[in-house]
């Protein structure tokens, strides 16, 4: 049997990692792995192929930066001509970029059978192109592999018959289980002059936080009154840095809000493990935080996970400096000292997967439909005219 997986950014990564794990133990089975290169900056991916044991890819598409049409349709002229001699039993995708879409448009014309890792979650929001992504590549896939069963509500909703949808749990969280002994020997916290004292983890690079002026400036100043409370280290993504120099803005010098180059997969983990707060509007964060234990604050108005809210940590916030000073407080005070337990996020999703792929086994396939529930931002009071 032949599979094919295709990746670009590194939320795939970290998915991909314990599947191929997974797979390397079939015999019978031949894993090829093609790195389009939507992420191409080799301190954000390579170093993520390496920290995660990811084999270097078979084929690298080396398709780079574009607008939403020029990646997937680069994707898509450079993996059409692999499928065609490959001949793959099924192309597997991850998550919800560019890549993911293009890889199953292309596999789906071409009548390759796709899977979809993550599949089912919805947030809603169709400014946002990850949901245009997550929509239509679910309605080309055969195998709908799902990480929470919310996620197969949705798909039941939509119309997709429940043969096709398999609940295994959330292979992020496998990830996130296998490298955490190795985040803890790093020691990063000590490496940053923060062990044992409070600090939060910041990272924002979603456009609708980072590339409206008057938001980013908003943001940055309510950090930057956080730090002086409280250490704040925000790996800066380098379209976020570029915007941030753009502004001009500095950290007040009274404070301790640091701006860092941003870090690997270890490295991040461990920080956010050791952390008393992370805010983010990062999806994989939402995940990884509440597995942790460790509140966190989603600088968006909606999320596509919202299990990690009525289960987890997680709570949403609007971008304005006062909502989040109000939600960071709430959010440490309020702190639980027991760890959230969500079904199926037990770092055993990829050997689930691998039954569903190679075995055909069923998996859970979804609860009976219900409307699914959604979290929401919290109201906040109109600013005084």
């Amino acid at each position: 049997m032949r599979i094919l997986s295709v990746v670009g950014a590194r939320p795939n990564f970290m998915k991909l990692a314990p599947v191929d794990r997974e797979l390397a133990r079939r015999r019978d089975v031949e894993h090829v792995i093609v790195h389009t290169g939507q992420h191409y900056d080799p301190e954000m991916s390579d170093l993520f192929f390496e920290e995660l044991w990811i084999p270097a890819p078979d084929y690298h598409l080396g398709v780079g930066s574009g607008s939403h049409a020029q990646q997937t349709a680069a994707v898509m002229q450079r993996l059409e001509p692999i499928l065609t001699e490959l001949r793959p039993d099924l192309v597997l995708v991850y998550g919800d970029v560019n890549s993911t879409l293009a890889a199953a448009l292309v596999a789906s014309k071409l009548g390759r059978r796709v899977g979809h890792v993550e599949a089912g979650l919805r947030s809603g929001d169709w400014s946002m192109p990850e949901e245009i992504n997550r929509v239509v590549t679910d309605r080309l896939s055969d195998l709908l592999l799902t990480p929470s069963r919310d996620a197969g509500d949705n798909l039941v909703a939509e119309g997709i018959s429940v043969d096709r949808v398999h609940f295994v749990g959330n292979v992020m969280i496998d990830s996130l289980c296998w490298a955490l002994p190795q985040a803890a020997k790093r020691d990063v916290a000590s490496r940053y002059e923060v062990r044992g004292v409070g600090y939060a983890v910041v990272t924002l690079h979603r456009p609708a936080n980072v590339d409206d002026p008057a938001v980013l400036r908003e943001l940055l100043e309510a950090l930057d009154q956080m730090g002086r409370t409280m250490t704040v280290l925000f790996p800066v993504h380098p379209r976020t840095r570029e915007r941030v120099q753009t502004l001009g803005f500095r950290p007040d010098p009274r404070g301790d809000l640091r701006l860092l180059e941003p870090l690997g997969y270890l490295d991040m983990l461990g920080l956010v493990a050791a952390s008393q707060l992370v805010i983010t509007d990062s999806g994989g964060l939402q995940e990884e935080t509440t597995f942790l234990g460790v509140p966190c604050v989603t600088v968006r108005p909606n999320t596509e996970r919202p299990v990690t809210c009525t289960h987890g940590t997680n709570r949403l916030v609007a971008p304005r400096r006062d909502a989040m000073l109000g939600a960071v407080e709430r959010a440490v005070a309020r702190r639980s000292p027991a760890r959230p337990l969500i079904e199926r996020w037990d770092g055993h999703a990829a050997e689930r997967i691998v039954r569903v792929l190679c075995d055909g086994e069923l998996d859970g396939a979804a609860s009976p439909p219900h409307p699914p529930r959604r979290a929401r931002a919290m109201p906040q009071p109109l600013a005084a005219g």
